[in-house]
């Protein structure tokens, strides 16, 4: 295949200038346009204000990983294929990279053979120009190669928020129904951020009792009160340079609030028991599944700390809103979960694959990451076919179901209905809490109210 008059501009990004210059003679000999950048930055100024076809990324930049630079890419402008270029490569690399969305991979030095071979490769991926084609995107969020992944409208918008914002130090709210992934967006803005290789520390504010939470954000000094026999560190400290997440930031008290809006305004505090202030540089990211606003018209929380917390706000719209992202999560976490099974990766019945999208999902996509896990625990099978989902999917007779021929009161349905959860989490509170949209305390206040212990 030919490829002259089909590429007709090229980004080079590497740090060194005799790369940059040797494949920048190669591609005019070729009639391609040739553009050198020496770091991600640079790369990323010249993608804003020139077209190009095509960008050949070195994986070791001196500012960011290359790997980092195609994700910004694939996002910011999806229309430009990439080639990743490397001196060190291994083969994690070179899958890392193709899953990522890099037409091909070569290794320095290369051959002008391959990179000829490289830019037909580029040629021959036709680009689907319907209105309804979506792009798969991917979000590295830690060293682990956790990823967010998805392809609908809503995340290609929080995808661009998250580098939009992560490398500023503004103060992001992350809002969501339980299982949304919050959590993971917040470590993913850490993880593209100045600060990614300095701590992040998480904070479940509905998991610490209420009078042990001020010694555990500030730390406290030997003798402060009864039972501190020693000098404690408090998480803010270990936090101190790195970023700090408030997960279910809501559950905090008014007294707590009232002093973490001092830390936010002075950027110092002082441990429990101490006169010493500590100076303190650290990002806050908070997440929340309720509606923080409507909880300061409620007066349970404070709005001056709202408006401090919530600079950059990014809410994750819940799974049943997002249903085409569904298959890609499906497919995600079979090969997750099987390759941790050691087992060969099942495939998804159209029927089966259907039932799913449909399947309203109130625990959201931790909701479906337990039932893929479950699934193949529990099915062994090449094909995932309707009858190997759960029945609480299917609504098979015998399960659950949401009305009957009887009616019975609100209070009743609720009771049935978190019963019926606790039996198929076999009593695991967590699990429950999360399909059910709810905090584990809340679990726990319910649990005792109806007696279902």
């Amino acid at each position: 295949m030919n490829y002259k008059g089909q590429i007709k501009k090229v980004l080079i990004v590497d740090d060194e200038a005799v790369v940059r210059n040797g494949i920048g003679r190669a591609l005019m000999s070729r009639q391609i346009e040739a553009v050198g950048a020496s770091t991600a930055q640079e790369a990323l100024e010249l993608l804003q204000t020139q077209s190009f076809d095509l960008a050949l990324l070195d994986i070791r930049l001196p500012d960011i990983d290359g790997t980092e630079l195609l994700q910004k890419i694939r996002v910011k402008h999806p229309q430009v294929g990439v080639i990743m270029i490397t001196g060190y490569p291994t083969i994690d690399s070179a899958v890392y990279c193709t899953k990522l969305g890099a037409i091909d991979y070569l290794v320095k030095p290369f051959r002008l053979d391959d990179l000829d071979a490289a830019l037909r490769k580029k040629v021959a991926l036709k680009p689907d120009t319907s209105p309804h084609r979506r792009q798969t995107l991917e979000l590295e969020v830690d060293d682990d190669k956790t990823r967010i992944i998805g392809q609908s409208r809503a995340m290609k918008r929080i995808f661009e928020k998250i580098l939009k914002v992560a490398p500023t130090d503004s103060t992001v709210l992350i809002t969501g129904e339980s299982g949304t992934g919050k959590e993971l967006v917040a470590k993913a803005i850490h993880r593209h951020s100045n600060r990614k290789h300095k701590e992040f520390v998480a904070v479940d504010c509905s998991a610490l009792v209420e009078t042990l939470l001020e010694s555990e954000l500030f730390g406290h000094v030997k003798g402060s009160f009864t039972g501190a026999h020693q000098t404690k560190h408090g998480l803010f400290e270990l936090a101190n340079h790195g970023t700090f997440f408030f997960d279910e930031i809501a559950n905090l008290s008014l007294s707590i609030q009232a002093k973490l809006l001092r830390v936010i305004q002075e950027r110092e505090f002082m441990k429990v028991g101490d006169q010493k202030r500590i100076k303190l540089d650290i990002r806050i990211i908070s997440a929340s599944n309720k509606d923080l606003g409507k909880c300061v018209r409620q007066s349970e929380f404070r709005e001056d700390l709202f408006y401090r917390l919530s600079v950059v706000p990014i809410h994750i719209p819940p799974l049943r809103k997002r249903k085409e992202d569904i298959p890609l999560l499906v497919q995600h976490f079979l090969e997750k979960f099987s390759k941790k099974l050691k087992r060969a990766v099942p495939e998804v019945s159209p029927e089966a694959m259907a039932i799913l999208q449909e399947y309203a999902w109130p625990g959201n996509v931790r909701e479906l990451e337990h039932t893929i896990e479950r699934i193949l625990i529990l099915e062994d099978t090449d094909i995932i076919r309707p009858v190997d989902l759960p029945a609480f999917i299917t609504q098979r007779q015998g399960e659950f179901q949401m009305f009957s021929e009887d009616l019975i009161t609100l209070r009743e349905l609720e009771k049935k209905y978190i019963r019926f959860v606790l039996k198929r989490t076999r009593g695991k509170k967590t699990e429950a809490a999360d399909i059910l949209g709810i905090n584990r305390k809340t679990l726990g206040l319910k649990i005792k109210k109806y007696g279902l212990y």
